[in-house]
């Protein structure tokens, strides 16, 4: 599009394109930024804090044992934790040796943990010990040779002894395992700093990240992020929210953080823009636990807050979140899923600051576009393109729609992927020939260039801000031996936005009902993935061609 009406909006201070990157690598950035912020903090999780300093020492140390284990430049290692102090330095040690970042949520079963593993080709794992359990179970399927193995209390000094103690005697919190061979994550650091730690030479066009998404077929695939692509979405980022800080925003201003570090939106925006900006994250490790996350934020003087929709939501139905003090709070962010303007509303009526929204997906690394972070309303739309970013509505034809009419969204900008990961078909199934990445989701833009989300073209049930593919439900049910047929569709909740229903054929004579459905997928399923309401049917609705119809399934 050679006609960007989004431009006009921009802040004064945002220019239309981005400046060549000043880096040529994620772990230089990283590593640089700690030297150059030192002794200020960087992360606080469970009421302990951690220096940039600290980051850049471990980090390198962790960096020099993971070369000595002999993994070539661009292998695959994998995290599995939630947000804890080791993530930032784990990150930061694999990106530093010349290392893939493979983020994986901790809570995945064994059978998605092992695809991902598997797909990805990862060798090693930096895994928080709570879910050590189900890397046992499939461990000798995958080609993992490395554990590296973490505990809650790794970094909190003495507190850290208690919260072992704790911890360990919770059989609900940390299941019993019985890995092979593993070290533990303080020891490897110790290791490290008798080893000699050598550059590796990483490149702008080296992969730092194999993100996995959904995909039309439900399979779990990586996004393929090279280094260029996440360093020009941090300067995006970056002169972006500047906008929001007109007398300039210090270092040490104090980010909330409760959305998972595995996840691209908090991953680059709260770890990798922080710790360049030398801000100060306050980790949650489970922001599903509301009175423990309000109590987190009692006598904090947060600035900056990251969330989504029902986050907000829940937050604020919290009598003691609303008795916190928001006189320091000047930015608050939302994406993941739309922010309902209700939600807004109320959330400016509590804390005086407008939610400004954005959009994005793993495949831009995240952010494609944003509302200005000046502005002093709240939209309702998804804003308008980041510098260097261009965006188009395109109909099924692959032609540009007109002005207010929908079309799918597609995006073309530095941020943009370089495929999906040793899937070149469902690559090219996404990928215009002039590079644009169509995202599947359909929306408008309206006369000032703002643009408007009104629905998805894909089957995707969004949770939360999660994907969830009804194909992967389908697949992993009709493995049950009584279950015929299975059909999976989002349905609306007041909660997550959206939860899963399955519509279910039992196979004749069968008696299996909701409640062993819910036990099977309990088992093979993380628990944003699993349906919430099951309905039982003789037939379901297909196509003359023998394809089931969910879209005879939804409610009109």
């Amino acid at each position: 599009m050679t006609d960007k009406p989004w431009l006009t909006h921009y802040p004064d201070t945002v220019p239309a394109e981005i400046e060549p990157l000043r880096y040529r690598s994620l772990g230089e950035l990283l590593y640089q930024s700690c030297k150059k912020w030192g002794d200020r903090p960087a992360f606080t999780c469970l009421g302990t804090t951690i220096t940039f300093s600290e980051i850049a020492r471990q980090a390198e140390a962790l960096a020099a044992y993971l070369q000595s284990l002999g993994l070539e430049k661009g292998a695959r290692v994998a995290v599995m934790m939630p947000n804890v102090l080791q993530y930032p330095i784990a990150v930061t040690a694999i990106l530093r040796a010349g290392y893939t970042v493979v983020g994986v949520n901790p809570l995945y079963t064994p059978r998605e943990l092992e695809h991902q593993l598997n797909d990805s080709g990862a060798e090693a794992i930096v895994i928080l010990e709570n879910f050590a359990a189900s890397l046992e179970k499939i461990k000798g399927k995958t080609g993992v040779k490395h554990v590296i193995l973490a505990t809650m209390g790794d970094l909190l000094g003495v507190k850290g002894y208690v919260v072992n103690f704790v911890v360990r005697r919770v059989k609900k919190m940390v299941p019993s395992y019985s890995l092979d061979s593993f070290i533990r994550f303080n020891d490897a650091v110790s290791s490290g700093k008798d080893k000699t730690f050598t550059d590796p030479g990483t490149g702008p066009e080296d992969i730092a990240f194999l993100q996995y998404t959904g995909g039309t077929t439900g399979v779990s695939k990586g996004a393929i992020l090279l280094h260029r692509n996440i360093l020009a979405n941090m300067e995006q980022n970056r002169i972006w929210v500047a906008a929001a800080f007109p007398e300039g925003r210090e270092p040490g201003t104090m980010m909330v953080c409760p959305l998972p570090l595995y996840h691209i939106y908090a991953l680059t925006v709260n770890l990798l823009n922080g710790i360049e900006e030398g801000q100060h994250n306050l980790l949650i490790p489970n922001p599903r636990d509301i009175p423990a996350f309000v109590k987190a934020l009692k006598g904090q003087p947060f600035q900056a807050f990251v969330g989504l929709n029902t986050l907000f939501v829940a937050l604020m139905n919290n009598k003691d979140f609303r008795e916190l003090d928001f006189s320091n709070l000047k930015l608050t962010l939302g994406g993941g899923m739309s922010v309902q303007r209700p939600v807004a509303e109320r959330w400016e009526e509590l804390t005086g600051v407008t939610i400004h929204e954005g959009y994005g997906l793993s495949e831009t690394s995240p952010v494609a576009t944003s509302n200005p972070l000046d502005a002093k309303e709240f939209s309702g739309t998804i804003g308008v393109p980041l510098p260097s970013t261009d965006v188009k509505l395109l109909s099924d034809d692959g032609q540009e729609v007109a002005q207010g009419e929908v079309g799918e969204i597609a995006i073309f900008g530095p941020q943009v992927m370089a495929g999906y990961w040793n899937r070149p078909d469902e690559t090219a199934n996404v990928m215009t020939d002039d590079g644009y990445f169509r995202t599947g989701d359909m929306a408008f833009m309206d006369e000032r260039g703002y643009f408007k989300i009104v629905d998805r073209k894909k089957d995707m049930i969004l949770v939360s801000g999660f994907n969830v593919y009804p194909n992967e439900i389908e697949e992993v049910v009709a493995g049950h031996p009584d279950i015929l047929e299975a059909a999976a569709i989002g349905v609306p909740d007041e909660k997550s936005g959206e939860v899963p229903k399955l519509f279910v054929v039992r196979k004749e004579g069968s008696t299996i009902d909701e409640t062993e459905i819910l036990k099977y997928c309990r088992e093979n399923l993380t628990g944003y993935k699993r349906p919430r309401k099951i309905e039982f049917r003789d037939e379901l609705p297909k196509s003359p061609v023998g394809k089931i119809l969910r879209k005879d399934l939804r409610p009109d």
